[in-house]
């Protein structure tokens, strides 16, 4: 008779804590938005950047600003603009005269959380100065390499509506960002909860009143865990078979990479860790799916002409594939 395997039961109970303090501190502030904050979360567990897309005033970088607040980690916040240099965010050399020597002094870059307001508004040059920090953790200036200190992530925000004076982020930086979060309005309820909050606030917003409640040793240790959950094979061949579609689907011009299938991977697991499982379900997967693939993908032009949204495309997708049982 074969013998069954059990796994070992992985003790997520000072995660699902943390996860609850950082959710209660952003709440003394943000109203609604559940989903964003929750898919910030996995992000951090899984190591990732994340894309925040939405109109002016759907508190985006108060949201990102928050979110480091609760930790006990470096913090930056660079606006991106038109004639932002390299230099200006990695740092430049810059010539000592006690010591007749050049000393490199670094720039914002050399942080835990990077908060980038704007992202597409700075041109490629400076862009590119981002590709290294963000996947190999490192930053190469005359010739020599610093590796960055962990955490390390990127919270870069979009405005998609106004096109003056932005560039469009090239389709390699895009595949960096393990989430694009597309945040909405608020609904009547939450808009009414908002505008009573802040009458109740005096008119103010003080971030100072968010406690930090984790630091890097508590990520580094919460990371471990994620990674080592468990996930049935099926699950595995469910998350290749969607990204498998995206390269054979008439609606899309271009698929997702392999990078893709490994970040639903990555941010499933933690998303089930989140909400206290040691397995990872197909509900997970799914929750994740859509914010993993949709700056990933691009659509056809025709496609696009018609209307249909990248969103769209990758929801039929995930409902056209059998979900294993």
């Amino acid at each position: 008779m074969e013998e069954q395997v059990f796994h070992n039961r992985i003790d997520l109970t000072e995660l699902q804590q943390a996860v609850s303090n950082i959710k209660q501190e952003i709440n003394k502030i943000i109203v609604g938005q559940d989903d964003m904050i929750e898919l910030l979360i996995a992000a951090i567990l899984a190591d990732g950047h994340v894309l925040i897309e939405g109109v002016p005033g759907v508190a985006k970088t108060l949201t990102a600003k928050l979110l480091s607040k609760t930790m006990a980690i470096g913090f930056s916040r660079i606006q991106f603009t038109p004639d932002l240099m390299p230099s200006d965010i990695i740092g430049t050399s810059i010539f000592n005269l006690k010591t007749s020597e050049f000393e490199f002094k670094q720039g914002p870059l050399f942080s835990n959380i990077i908060l980038i307001d704007e992202i597409n508004r700075a041109p490629a040059k400076t862009q590119s100065a981002l590709f290294e920090a963000m996947e190999e953790r490192q930053i190469t200036v005359d010739g020599k390499t610093y590796p960055l200190t962990a955490p390390f992530m990127v919270l870069a925000t979009q405005n998609p509506i106004e096109h003056e004076g932005t560039y469009r982020l090239p389709e390699a930086q895009l595949d960096r960002f393990i989430f694009k979060i597309e945040v909405d309005y608020p609904s009547l309820d939450d808009e009414i909860k908002i505008i009573s909050e802040y009458h109740e606030r005096k008119n103010t917003v003080d971030i100072n009143c968010v406690n930090a409640v984790i630091n890097a040793g508590n990520i580094k240790d919460f990371r471990a865990k994620v990674s080592s959950l468990h996930i049935d094979p099926n699950l595995i061949s469910y998350i290749a078979k969607i990204v498998n579609q995206t390269r054979n689907n008439a609606s899309l011009y271009l698929g997702a990479s392999p990078r893709a299938s490994l970040s639903i991977l990555s941010t499933a697991k933690a998303i089930a860790a989140i909400r206290g499982r040691d397995f990872v379900t197909p509900e997970d997967i799914k929750f994740v799916t859509t914010p993993v693939l949709k700056h990933r993908v691009m659509l056809t032009p025709e496609k696009e002409m018609e209307g249909i949204s990248s969103t769209d495309v990758i929801k039929q997708i995930v409902e056209q594939i059998e979900i294993p049982r």
